[in-house]
């Protein structure tokens, strides 16, 4: 049994979901597409058509049946009807919304409990690996400055909440300035890199963020700065949007890569 393919579900076909159907329809060692789910099947049954081995079309809820790994990449609403079979079941579920961890964090212990894994992909963050080492000692602080084209941010609950209006903007505007457990909250579908570098390291409520809507940007960028008992480090990525602006290209990567590793005989990275 140690060497049988892991099954993989999806739940999601947006630009992620697909990407990691794609890379798992060529070929990852050890790993299967065994199943997929989407709000709206019909609306991807001629994508599916071009797989080279088509994978079951189900609804979330049976996902879990046919799967050993689950891959979250669907509205942040869903997270726990995808995640709490999985973990409850003592499989692995990869998460993409990871600012809906906050409001779920008992899946945590279920996980645990039941000998689950909840994973949450570097995304469109680099450095995670030096920000997890850093949270072995001290972490003094942690500070992450985004900026997004306007196209990204519109729609967001906390513009909408205050009556803020970006669409007519001519310079860049600070938006947001708070913790990331109040960004998770406020812009669901755009900051879930500050969630995961605030689970790496000291938590929600330390890890500081501001959000800047750029109409001069093309490219979504994340620049952070760690302050610790063992180094001082900043980072910054500039990430291409994907056909989603709300989300890099790179985010579909970070989970392939992340499925490689899954049975790679040769791992790189904490």
């Amino acid at each position: 049994m140690a060497n049988a393919s892991l099954r993989v579900a999806i739940a999601g076909l947006g630009p992620i979901g697909k990407g990691a159907a794609q890379a798992l329809d060529q070929g990852i060692d050890g790993l299967t597409l065994a199943a997929v789910s989407a709000q709206t099947p019909e609306k991807h049954h001629n994508w599916l058509g071009t797989l080279k081995k088509q994978p079951a079309v189900l609804p979330i809820g049976k996902l879990c049946d046919a799967a050993d790994i689950v891959i979250e990449c669907a509205p942040a609403n869903l997270l726990r009807s995808i995640v709490e079979p999985f973990v409850a079941k003592g499989k692995t579920a990869i998460v993409l919304s990871a600012g809906a961890l906050l409001e779920n964090e008992d899946l945590i212990d279920i996980a645990k409990k039941n000998g689950g894994q909840i994973v949450v992909p570097t995304g469109a963050l680099i450095g995670l690996d030096a920000v997890t080492a850093a949270a072995v000692g001290e972490i003094r602080s942690v500070r992450m400055v985004t900026r997004k084209p306007v196209k990204g941010l519109v729609g967001a609950a906390f513009l909408i909440e205050n009556n803020i209006d970006i669409e007519h903007i001519k310079e860049p505007l600070k938006i947001f300035d708070g913790t990331a457990r109040e960004a998770a909250k406020g812009f669901p579908a755009n900051l879930n890199v500050a969630v995961a570098l605030s689970l790496a390291g000291i938590g929600p409520d330390r890890t500081r963020l501001e959000i800047w809507a750029d109409p001069a940007l093309t490219r979504n960028t994340h620049r952070v700065e760690v302050d610790s008992d063992a180094a001082r480090f900043s980072m910054s990525i500039e990430g291409i949007p994907s056909e989603n602006p709300k989300t890099g290209r790179i985010v579909a990567q970070s989970v392939i890569a992340l499925l490689r590793k899954q049975r790679a005989a040769l791992r790189v990275g904490t």
